[in-house]
């Protein structure tokens, strides 16, 4: 018996596997659904050092990644490697489905936004600029599904100085955001992408 003992220890610290703990799994990152993707264009990349770029994906829940994408992990590498080098650009980081993508009354919840981000330093994934908005982690509220956190880079007019009103700093939610873009004629983003979370115990 003691034999056995040894032998199923030894098979336990060989192949954790074998018994489905959550920690050995695969955990896979699953790329979106056709209408999803469509939002992504451009190459733009988002990276967690965590977990890796994880554009144009859903986060799963192996691993306690949305728990730690809500609570722990700090704002991410944002890559454009065809940015120009000495143009400016803006990054705007909303989710368009606050409360919940069925009945989104307070879209666009805006959870970063810098300008004169320099195209030398996004070729390399450093945000570095004037932020507007400092990072806000996504925190989908329980029960309300999924929800997508939308990336969108513009090419920052020369010249152009950007702001934020007070009635926009004094809210995250319910921003126009076609209103912003339009005012300060940012026109379409050069690239987009966006990755889908819920809540880590839905």
């Amino acid at each position: 018996m003691k034999l056995l003992g040894a032998v199923l220890v030894a098979l336990s610290l060989l192949l954790p596997g074998a018994w489905g703990s959550e920690a050995s799994r695969t955990c896979i990152f699953q790329t979106l659904s056709e209408s999803d993707s469509e939002f992504c264009r451009g190459d733009l990349e988002v990276i967690y050092p965590e977990v890796g770029d994880v554009s144009c994906s859903y986060i799963p829940k192996c691993h306690g990644y949305r728990r730690q994408l809500s609570h722990e992990w700090g704002k991410p590498h944002v890559r454009y490697p065809w940015a120009k080098k000495h143009k400016k650009y803006v990054l705007v980081m909303v989710d368009p489905d606050s409360p919940n993508r069925a009945n989104p009354q307070n879209r666009f919840w805006r959870h970063w936004l810098v300008t004169d981000i320099l195209g030398s330093d996004l070729r390399v994934g450093k945000i570095r600029g004037k932020v507007l908005t400092s990072y806000s982690r996504p925190k989908p509220p329980r029960y309300s599904g999924y929800h997508r956190y939308q990336f969108r880079l513009y090419r920052q007019p020369a010249h152009e100085s950007i702001a934020l009103s007070p009635k926009e700093q004094d809210s995250l939610g319910t921003w126009d955001l076609k209103d912003f873009v339009e005012n300060f004629h940012l026109g379409y983003p050069v690239a987009s992408t966006q990755f889908l979370t819920k809540h880590s115990e839905d």
